[in-house]
């Protein structure tokens, strides 16, 4: 790498994909800008101040980046209102490739997150939109359902015998490197699931064989869900969550992409071989 070669600003660089990202462009020579609140120093990279409640750390991120990796504000109905400003800020500042990571339960000019999908290609010359499916890592790492997982074997959902494409999280990494570093960016929106549609009731038979210990899923209705959701949360975000849960149940999951062979050339990986190599 020459000394004037500028750098991938990864926001959100301690997250589950951010972590990923940073670490997977690093070990190819990368020069890479690690952006958290904190600064925290990552192997391989620059750390560097970013908070997205704070306008005055844009400048000091963007310095010297050409293209970056976004992880929205987590927790926000309308990052749109934070975003867009620093992607234009962005874009004047000389960046011109931008990923953002999105979800597969929210198109183009949907709600939250979707808006800024759906300006990113009028801001960029090369984009992408990475849409994944629920993680894999959801049972594995800190989120909700790992912890009842831990606490007491218990997977709890409104999503019935509905089915998802969960997909693991090196994959949405490797996906998110292929997309800032290859000639031309994806210039799309990007579903990415796993090999397979899976019920909750599937993912608890798979902990059960590789942790030894039994697991089950405990079928809540929308309601029970939303209240039980809205004990940890704002209502409103209980609801949308639950929601999400519904819409599961209905079907709206239940799909697999290519994406992750057509782009990696190599199948995507299974809940199996990732609870094995995360929990086994």
């Amino acid at each position: 790498m020459n000394a004037h070669e500028k750098f991938t600003l990864v926001i959100g660089a301690t997250g589950t994909t951010g972590s990923r990202v940073v670490a997977r462009l690093a070990a190819t020579g990368g020069r890479v800008k690690a952006a958290g609140r904190r600064a925290t120093p990552v192997d391989g990279a620059v750390p560097v101040r970013f908070d997205w409640d704070d306008p005055a750390s844009f400048e000091g991120a963007l310095d010297g980046a050409d293209r970056v990796y976004l992880i929205p504000p987590l927790g926000v109905s309308d990052p749109e209102a934070v975003m867009l400003p620093f992607l234009r800020q962005a874009r004047t500042a000389g960046v011109d490739r931008a990923v953002l990571l999105s979800s597969s339960a929210i198109p183009a000019g949907g709600p939250a997150v979707g808006q800024v999908h759906q300006a990113l290609p009028g801001l960029f010359p090369q984009w992408a939109v990475l849409r994944p499916s629920w993680f894999m890592q959801n049972f594995t790492g800190n989120h909700a359902h790992a912890r009842t997982v831990r606490a007491d074997g218990t997977i709890r959902t409104a999503a019935g015998e509905g089915r998802v494409g969960f997909v693991d999280a090196d994959d949405i990494a490797a996906v998110a490197v292929h997309a800032l570093t290859e000639a031309h960016a994806p210039n799309a929106g990007l579903i990415l699931t796993g090999p397979q549609a899976l019920s909750y009731d599937d993912i608890a038979a798979v902990l059960t064989d590789v942790t030894g210990r039994t697991v089950t899923h405990r079928h809540l209705t929308y309601e029970r869900m939303r209240d039980r959701l809205a004990a940890e949360m704002p209502a409103e975000f209980a609801a949308m969550l639950a929601g999400m849960d519904r819409t599961i149940a209905e079907g709206a999951e239940d799909r697999t992409t290519d994406t992750v062979q057509r782009l990696l050339g190599r199948a995507p990986r299974s809940f199996r071989t990732v609870a094995e190599r995360e929990l086994g």
